[in-house]
């Protein structure tokens, strides 16, 4: 199993990066709450990783941080959800967030996230409720909810608005909804992609 991944950061386009890790190039899926962590391009960087195997392919998913990948593998295990939902559910909220809806059983805003309709919602609630306590009370450590400090850093409009609905529509969004999304941003407060990208979601799940 890959725990995880140091190397140079050479492709970033959300959902997928790639690292450059002695030579070898890791292509890796990662959430937006993991790609506004990464710095720029030719950087250094260290993800925590989860290998998935299925049929078809071999997946590698990033994590900046240990509660993020600690999430994801509790999601992946509900019924109905595989990892390319989780990402979704983890690019559209942070863990204590997911957390604080799973507890208030509140569906409305887990439907708003891409591909979680109101029985995926319900059934998220049910098989989660149990394990949600200890990320909402605190006992998840700091650690495991500290966004990996080593990779956090500091194109024209068209470039942006392309980046940011091909990582919509990856994320489970219909072409028109994504278009819809981007639509509605203010471009002249958004510097990157991935900016866009969690301002779309932010504001879809505020409707």
């Amino acid at each position: 199993m890959i725990s995880f991944l140091v190397g140079e950061l050479v492709v970033k386009s959300a959902p997928a990066l790639v690292l450059d890790v002695n030579g070898v190039g890791y292509e890796v899926q990662a959430s937006l709450t993991t790609f506004a962590t990464l710095p720029a391009l030719g950087a250094r960087v260290k993800l925590l990783t989860h290998f998935v195997v299925r049929e078809d392919a071999q997946l590698l998913y990033g994590f900046a941080d240990h509660a993020e990948r600690k999430l994801f593998c509790a999601l992946i295990k509900v019924n109905g959800v595989g990892p390319k939902l989780a990402l979704a559910i983890l690019s559209g909220m942070d863990v204590r967030g997911f957390a604080r809806c799973i507890l208030a059983n509140d569906l409305k805003s887990l439907t708003c996230l891409p591909g979680v309709g109101k029985k995926t919602a319900e059934r998220l609630v049910i098989e989660m409720k149990d394990r949600m306590h200890d990320w909402q009370t605190g006992d998840v450590s700091d650690h495991e909810l500290d966004t990996a400090d080593d990779n956090r850093s500091g194109g024209g409009h068209n470039i942006l608005v392309a980046e940011a609905e091909t990582a919509l529509i990856a994320l489970g969004y219909k072409p028109v909804e994504a278009s819809k999304a981007i639509a509605q941003l203010d471009f002249d407060q958004l510097n990157t992609a991935e900016d866009a990208i969690r301002a779309a979601l932010q504001a879809t799940l505020r409707r």
